[in-house]
């Protein structure tokens, strides 16, 4: 029970229930049906968009030895594939609301993995930027519609958790990962061969979306529409343009935007390999090791974060989730500063170190998206993940990764990491203050706007019913 006072949601009327279950909208235990198994081949098709984009972190030093390019280079690599990402993460959002869900994942997460396959073949730098960018073109409708399909699977009092187990889970694989993509480092031509295997990985993800994926349609987790068929939660739900705009007018909204420009903790696992290189000595074999220590603590990070996000949302479903987001940045910052800003000597701090690195990271992925969640209607939180992944924090990763970039070249990586990683932390976490007043107003509203679409709904099954006894 929260201590905050809120309203809840209108009892859910037995008829609406079984109609639903009838028309295949909810299982027989009143849930999303086929939920986790949708989530469980969304996360393989994740897991292998992260192998592809992480073959030009974590090899980047052999890509740039035989292609020859500098540091700089890397700045660019991410910084367009997430530009990329602001252009394609709305188109995907579009195109899934005038195709579905369930094709555009198919295609955009799973057989665009081909683009995957051809950058291996990259003959110079040119080539590799452009096929690097269509590759990411695919993995921003990830980023966007994964994160919708899991708030109209699962209520929120469990999107915490699930956003946690989802990311957590894929982070988990890739860290498991990290070690033999570095060991392609030690093969000739290796960073190829790990271009044509995620690409492959992710054209039979594809085949697995279109044979076993069931959407759960807009809606499906919330408590006052979940019990209703997805043409009479359509009905009350249409989306329009006017709709799309209203989202500048959320002001917690506007703040999480905010924040997300001004997060540079991705960073660290950009140009946390080319750092141990680089500045403390370690060859590339050895450094790419501290990425399995990062993987794990971001699935620690991930899942306990998720869980600590639900307790906290229960405990003050107003206040909770924000404050936890506040503290996961000032975290962060604390510990990036000893990850970055000291010679230990060998490769053990460093492991210990980004290991925690990557909890702190992971702790947010468990809060910020349900938060987005609780104050955006359902129809419009493709659009909104769209901006808030997508546009702003892909123009803000790229603004960061190219400015690290060519920082790197005249002043140093540790430098680097020092002003625009724990510096800029600490600013997003004075920045969230803001959050804590309108993030209620604006949660409370949605519950109100959900729960008259309720009504509305069961004003027209009567007024249906009555029709067909006259």
């Amino acid at each position: 029970m929260s201590t905050d006072n809120t309203t809840d949601p209108a009892p859910v009327a037995a008829p609406t229930v079984t109609a639903a279950i009838r028309h295949g909208d909810l299982d027989k235990k009143g849930g999303v049906p086929r939920r986790k198994t949708n989530l469980v081949i969304l996360g393989g098709s994740m897991v292998a968009d992260g192998g592809e984009g992480s073959m030009a972190t974590t090899l980047f030093p052999v890509i740039a030895a035989a292609l020859g390019l500098a540091t700089s280079a890397l700045g660019i690599l991410a910084a367009v594939g997430r530009i990329v990402g602001v252009v394609a993460g709305p188109a995907w959002v579009f195109l899934s609301k005038k195709f579905g869900r369930k094709a555009i994942l198919a295609v955009a997460t799973g057989f665009w993995g081909i683009w995957a396959v051809a950058a291996g073949l990259s003959q110079d730098f040119t080539q590799l930027l452009i096929l690097y960018g269509i590759m990411a073109a695919g993995t921003a409708a990830a980023h966007v519609l994964v994160p919708e399909v899991i708030g109209d699977s699962f209520e929120d009092k469990k999107r915490g958790r699930v956003v946690g187990w989802v990311y957590g889970g894929t982070a988990a694989v890739g860290s498991l990962m990290a070690p033999l993509i570095g060991s392609l480092a030690n093969i000739e031509d290796g960073w190829r061969y790990g271009f044509f295997f995620f690409g492959a990985v992710n054209v039979f993800f594809g085949i697995l979306i279109f044979a076993f994926y069931k959407d759960p349609g807009t809606g499906g987790g919330e408590a006052q529409l979940r019990t209703f068929t997805q043409e009479e939660r359509d009905a009350a739900s249409k989306i329009t343009w006017a709709k799309v705009r209203s989202l500048v007018t959320i002001r917690s909204y506007l703040v999480l935007l905010g924040s997300r420009l001004l997060s540079t903790h991705l960073l660290l696992p950009t140009f946390g390999v080319v750092l141990l290189v680089n500045e403390f000595g370690f060859d590339v074999a050895v450094a790419a090791v501290a990425m399995a220590p990062f993987g794990i603590g971001y699935l620690v990070g991930t899942m306990g974060g998720g869980l600590l996000s639900d307790w906290l949302n229960k405990v003050s479903v107003n206040y909770g989730r924000v404050a936890m987001l506040q503290a996961a940045q000032l975290l962060f910052a604390v510990v990036a500063f000893f990850s970055t800003q000291f010679a230990y000597g060998g490769i053990t701090p460093y492991l210990v170190l980004f290991g925690l690195s990557g909890a702190a990271i992971g702790l947010n992925p468990g809060v910020n998206r349900p938060l987005v969640m609780a104050i955006v209607p359902p129809e419009l939180r493709g659009a909104a993940f769209a901006i808030f992944v997508s546009i702003i924090e892909s123009a803000g990763f790229a603004i960061w990764t190219l400015t690290a970039g060519f920082l790197a070249d005249s002043i140093g990586l540790q430098a680097v990491m020092l002003w625009l990683v724990c510096g800029v932390m600490v600013l997003n976490a004075l920045f969230l203050t803001l959050l804590y007043q309108p993030f209620k107003k604006d949660r409370l509203a949605l519950v109100a706007e959900l729960d008259a679409r309720r009504e509305r709904i069961l004003e027209a099954e009567a007024e249906a019913e009555a029709g067909a006894q006259q």
